[in-house]
């Protein structure tokens, strides 16, 4: 689930590649919890609206131009765009974080790594032990890491988001707040995002009055913006359709080919225990790539980093991952190439951290096969 930036909450899934999301951070780190929905099936808006976009002109222009590139029915793609509801929520929502928040990756841990999901993550697992076996298989990618992507971001289907797909996604495009830094890249993804869904109702059938999401117009269970359904999401059991808010066998092959198609490496861990050596400890330049491995193992130790026995014979790039504790010390980590795809599911490096953790906890609680 675009770049993502920290001016605004990371969507799992948001780019055009999925980015991917979207379980939002929370004020910790960005992301906020959604609430619970039927199945992808339409309901309330969950924010009252008064205003539609059928005499909005930008929306209208965008309309007959969908309908011309797509070879759509302008009068379809008119009424689709023109019966959605501004969500004043979903634009509240998209406001960068207040100044001055601190973020705290013990609290966020804290609210993934929890007894309830614990327990909902074991018995996914449980039931649907083949399928993921299978999927790991094909794509190379863990089963617990898909576990826990899933838990993260929906607790396992229930808590799929409440809003009407298509009123989040044309509030977004048509009314994205424009104090926010980066409101005018923020406009064209949604207005991308919204033609991209148009297109796959069209194509699939489904009806887009009728689908819910979160307020970012992420779906189903792994939260998959319209790009990355119409890219990455598959026929994991074999049905003839590709249905992520009711199908586990295609959450889990759509969450394992959206990793390999970012280019998980089987086999590579995700990170490594790090320490310092403070008398050579250079962490401003270890930092300033952020997440992007950047630093061969030779030259991360040359800055002061060092990685535990077990990583001594990894032979690709480092990246090293800080991560704030309020104010308690902050936690360090080596990621590898593997951790940065992670991270192309959500840009942040707390969402990817939780998911790792959870999945692996997942899979330490499950009884012998």
């Amino acid at each position: 689930m675009p770049t993502l930036s920290a001016s605004l909450p990371p969507f799992p899934a948001w780019r055009p590649a999925q980015a991917g999301l979207l379980a939002l951070l929370l004020t910790l780190t960005g992301h906020t919890s959604q609430a619970q929905t039927p199945r992808g099936s339409a309901g309330k808006t969950p924010v009252a609206a008064t205003f539609t976009y059928d005499h909005h002109e930008a929306a209208m222009a965008f309309a007959d131009d969908l309908a011309q590139r797509r070879g759509l029915d302008p009068a379809w793609v008119r009424a689709q765009i023109g019966t959605a509801q501004r969500l004043p929520g979903a634009i509240r929502l998209v406001q960068p974080a207040p100044g001055g928040t601190s973020k705290n990756w013990a609290a966020y841990r804290a609210r993934f790594i929890e007894p309830v999901r614990l327990r909902a993550g074991q018995a996914f697992w449980l039931a649907h032990r083949e399928t993921l076996a299978r999927a790991e298989q094909t794509y190379g990618v863990p089963a617990s890491l898909i576990v826990g992507v899933i838990g993260v971001e929906s607790l396992y289907g229930q808590h799929t988001g409440t809003f009407r797909v298509i009123d989040a996604l044309t509030t977004l495009a048509f009314d994205f707040p424009p104090q926010h830094p980066r409101a005018a890249a923020r406009t064209e993804f949604f207005r991308s995002e919204l033609e991209q869904f148009l297109s796959l109702t069209q194509r699939t059938g489904m009806d887009p009055q009728a689908l819910l999401g979160s307020y970012a117009g992420a779906m189903g269970w792994p939260q998959f913006m319209p790009s990355s359904w119409a890219r990455y999401a598959i026929d994991f059991d074999g049905d003839g359709r590709i249905d992520l808010f009711n199908s586990p066998a295609d959450v889990i092959g759509s969450v394992a080919h959206y990793f390999q198609a970012f280019g998980w490496q089987p086999g590579l861990p995700t990170h490594y225990p790090v320490r310092f050596d403070d008398s050579r400890l250079d962490l401003s330049t270890l930092l300033a790539p952020d997440i992007l491995p950047s630093f061969s193992l030779d030259s991360f130790a040359a800055k002061g980093a060092l990685v535990d026995v077990g990583a001594a014979r990894h032979t690709g790039k480092l990246a090293l991952v800080e991560l704030e504790n309020g104010q308690a010390p902050r936690s360090y980590v080596a990621g590898t190439e593997n951790f940065y795809v992670v991270t192309r599911y959500n840009w942040s490096s707390y969402y990817a951290l939780a998911v790792i953790e959870l999945g692996q906890a997942i899979e330490a609680s499950l009884p012998p096969p």
